[in-house]
């Protein structure tokens, strides 16, 4: 099982030159859960995510982790209990799967060190597990976007983190993908314990893999908390400029976003329904 650890921002401004992305932002991910992190392009997800795994440095404001500011912890020791997959990953020309989801076991291994039956078991298990072995000695960059998707996913399990952080883990797939992946991921969380942080930009995946959900808006959050409680029409309106209709999922009673668009409004309450006319008639007269 997965040792809980406590991953917290405090008063976090992040910033790309002179444009502030997030902006004093507060956030404490619930150790041992699934977390989505949700809102329109450009609110700052992505970014949020990157900082949480030190990857960006803060202008102000800290990441800490288990109590500890990320800034001036070993690489190596953070990278053993912290793992990121990030949006758009690039793997070196010409690398063959087994050894792209191989370099998952580095935080592990002492410098010199031969590789470990744990270690060749791992990496068997992570490609097992994402649907991945049959393409291990195949370069990756002659794989299909999702397959290179599930590659990426077999390494980050690989490194058997405690704390798994995602950006648009199910980028590149299509819905049946999306859901084993999602799957994989919920396995993962139930049966080791693995605190899952994920960016997705699918509100109704959120809702229903997510145990807890941030909302973003403009680098801060406006809701936080159960999909049940935060996922509604008004936070949809507000996050993300979008008129719907939430409603309970008939698969997993969690919310689902119905939108309405322009072309599938509604009609009022009261509002009598024309009868269908004749086609080429537009009176209805023969």
């Amino acid at each position: 099982m997965s040792t809980a650890h406590t991953l917290t921002a405090e008063a976090l401004t992040l910033a790309y030159g002179d444009r502030t992305v997030i902006d004093g932002l507060d956030l404490e991910i619930p150790p041992g859960r699934i977390t989505a992190i949700v809102g329109a392009n450009g609110c700052g997800k992505s970014t949020l995510l990157r900082a949480l795994a030190r990857l960006i440095s803060p202008t102000s404001g800290q990441v800490l982790l288990d109590g500890k500011a990320l800034r001036g912890q070993p690489t190596k020791e953070i990278a053993r209990t912290l793992g990121l997959l990030p949006q758009s990953p690039i793997a070196p020309e010409g690398i063959a799967v087994s050894d792209l989801v191989g370099r998952g076991r580095h935080p592990h291994q002492k410098l010199m060190a031969r590789w470990s039956e744990h270690d060749y078991a791992v990496v068997a298990q992570a490609l097992s597990d994402t649907g991945t072995t049959d393409l291990a000695d195949r370069p990756v960059d002659e794989l299909s976007g999702g397959q290179r998707q599930r590659v990426w996913i077999a390494m980050a399990l690989a490194q058997e983190t405690d704390v798994l952080l995602l950006d648009e883990p199910t980028t590149f797939l299509d819905v049946a993908h999306q859901v084993e992946v999602l799957d994989l991921l919920t396995d993962l969380n139930r049966n080791r314990g693995t605190t899952i942080v994920m960016v997705l930009h699918d509100i109704n995946l959120a809702a229903r893999y997510a145990d807890h959900v941030f909302a973003l808006r403009s680098g801060r959050v406006v809701a936080c908390g159960a999909p049940s409680e935060v996922i509604t029409d008004d936070l949809i309106r507000d996050v993300f400029d979008l008129d719907c209709v939430v409603v309970p999922d008939p698969v997993s009673g969690s919310p689902i976003v119905l939108p309405r668009g322009r072309h599938h409004v509604l009609p009022a309450p009261d509002a009598a329904v024309p009868e269908p006319t004749a086609p080429g008639d537009p009176d209805g007269s023969r």
